[in-house]
């Protein structure tokens, strides 16, 4: 059987009094006052739209349903006489001389009341993701992330940009996440990989003449999960230019996002361009993180030589000392001892303090250690009476990241600090080309292995490997990484060079990107990318404090589909088909 509608559950008004109308819906609540009168509310994807019951028959037919049934509505439009100004639909209700059943809820009680499906808990809404999508405020996240994309999608082109989409099942290449694996039914022992991105298809559609590409791209990680990152599948705005500079590529976002993230953001203000350029080692000095939130203003600086050996252990010769500078936090003990309690959580590193008092003088925490270095950090700093400071120590990169954690945890408990209802967008630039592996404690690439080296082949030879640089670059918004890019390495001599110095000879880039190199071989344009995370994106417009609530069908904190009941186990023809045998462990 065919349903029609004539007009949706937002649509009708009081102009529309008098017309016979159908709506189809679900049977969101209804409110009786007697055995004949009632309020029924038909939810549809619009809106909604009250119902009057005003006779016994209708009503029998009402007491018979669950919530949530879907239903249809015919009858005529009239006038409210107590009319609800917060709704579209507030001056009408609808009259029926026709309820029909569509789809018959079975179930008496629900694993949670739609409207407040945000309150449940998460595995909960997960499992039941069909009846979550259908709280308004959940269905919205969806809508404005259809929306979004779209206006990304007119803006890439309106740039010149070209959509092409690149393979799902692809080689398995090492790009810092585990793969995906899909065995082959056809290749006995051989296995396809979900791509992690579209990096190398990019790398190629420029070397095969295309100028401008873009895509939103699926990418597959199997990664653990967090706050602003799903584990198992996620999209970015996926761009690649040929002949293109550094510039060229902020030039693009420079000119697509901040109208985008002005239009549908929480926050209805954006850095213009140009964003502001932060160099790496800078950011880490001066924010303690690669990721700075530039709605905070401030900023850790080192005040080692003054500290250092003035008796507290922590401030020991040997350990770098980091000190920010706080005005306008006037903040009890508690408060203080929960903020740096805080600071230790989430850095795992301990962070000390200091007040400085109205005569002057140093007060509370470290204060007594710092007595004869008094003149010497009220000049450094520049201490006013009422200001605190936050101190940190350790080797340099343990105190740069407490530093950071430092300036994020104060910086909304202080006056005047935190400008919080904008987004401010910044470019990590000039990331080192090689690192010493946490993990491995051998030379491993920093950032990404296709990326050219500032100085390129010369570099390579004459530099030391820890001070090269690389044409490497972060979009980075409000504290959250948007995006990676880089201008691509597209000289197979420099590569093969770039991967010698991780231990890789020529014949081991060959095998492992050998479509890439081959077809740099045939004359490569000089080309660059990057690759904002949309779900990443979308968060931060929506202001959700987790990447969950945008995605349609997110996986759980375990990487489980608990609504398909993903991942399970398969019959053993499947796994004979693609000569798997699974063997379980003693």
């Amino acid at each position: 059987m065919f349903q029609s509608r004539t007009h949706n559950c937002n649509e009708l008004r009081l102009e529309d009094a008098g017309k016979e109308v159908t709506l189809c819906g679900w049977f969101e609540n209804i409110r009786k006052v007697s055995k004949t009168l009632g309020f029924l509310i038909l939810r549809d994807f619009y809106g909604t739209t009250q119902i009057v019951i005003e006779t016994g028959e209708m009503m029998a037919v009402i007491d018979g349903l669950n919530t949530e049934t879907t239903i249809q509505v015919t009858g005529k439009v009239r006038e409210r006489s107590s009319k609800n100004p917060d709704l579209p639909t507030g001056e009408i209700e609808v009259l029926p001389s026709q309820i029909q059943v569509l789809g018959k809820c079975i179930y008496n009680e629900l694993p949670f009341e739609i409207n407040r499906s945000k309150e449940a808990d998460e595995n909960t809404r997960l499992k039941y993701r069909y009846l979550d999508l259908r709280n308004p405020a959940v269905k919205e996240r969806i809508i404005l992330r259809s929306r979004i994309i779209s206006d990304l999608r007119r803006a890439m082109e309106a740039e010149g940009f070209m959509e092409i989409t690149t393979p799902i099942l692809t080689s398995s290449s090492p790009e810092g996440a585990r793969d995906y694996l899909v065995p082959s039914r056809l290749h006995a022992g051989e296995f396809y990989a979900l791509p992690q991105a579209p990096q190398q298809f990019k790398q190629i559609l420029m070397t095969a003449g295309f100028d401008r590409y873009f895509q939103i791209a699926p990418c597959f990680r199997d990664e653990d999960a967090r706050a602003d990152r799903s584990p198992g599948e996620f999209y970015q705005l996926d761009m690649e230019m040929a002949f293109a500079t550094q510039e060229d590529v902020f030039e693009v976002l420079e000119r697509v996002l901040p109208d985008i993230f002005a239009r549908y953001g929480v926050y209805k203000s954006a850095s213009s361009a140009p964003f502001k350029r932060i160099k790496y080692l800078d950011a880490l000095e001066r924010y303690g993180t690669d990721k700075p939130d530039l709605r905070i203003d401030l900023v850790a600086e080192d005040v080692t030589e003054v500290v250092s050996g003035c008796g507290f252990e922590p401030f020991a010769e040997g350990n770098v000392i980091k000190a920010v500078k706080v005005s306008g936090f006037n903040a009890s003990r508690k408060v203080v001892d929960k903020m740096i309690a805080d600071v230790e959580v989430v850095s795992g590193l301990k962070a000390y303090w200091f007040k400085v008092g109205e005569d002057m003088s140093f007060t509370g925490g470290v204060s007594k250690f710092l007595t004869e270095k008094h003149d010497e950090l009220v000049s450094k700093l520049g201490l006013k009476s009422g200001d605190f400071v936050g101190l940190t120590a350790g080797d340099l990169r343990s105190a740069q990241k407490c530093a950071g954690v430092l300036i994020k945890t104060v910086a909304p408990l202080a006056e005047g600090h935190f400008n919080k209802d904008t987004y401010e967008f910044c470019w990590i630039v000039d990331f080192p080309m090689y690192e010493i592996g946490e993990e491995s404690g051998e030379l491993e690439f920093c950032h990404n292995p296709f990326s050219m080296p500032q100085g390129g082949m010369e570099a390579l030879k004459t530099q030391e490997p820890l001070e090269i640089l690389a044409y490497q670059y972060d979009l980075v918004c409000n504290g959250v990484e948007l995006s990676s890019g880089a201008v691509r390495n597209h000289d197979p001599e420099i590569m093969v060079e770039a991967f010698k110095k991780v231990g890789l000879g020529e014949e081991d880039v060959k095998a492992k990107f050998p479509a890439m190199y081959n077809a740099f071989c045939y004359g490569a344009p000089p080309h660059a990318g990057i690759a904002p995370g949309v779900d990443r994106m979308v968060m931060l417009i929506a202001g959700e404090a987790s990447i969950r609530e945008i995605i349609p069908f997110p996986m759980n904190k375990n990487a489980q589909d608990l609504m398909m009941g993903a991942p399970s186990k398969v019959e053993k023809k499947q796994l004979d088909d693609v000569h798997i045998a699974i063997v379980e462990e003693p």
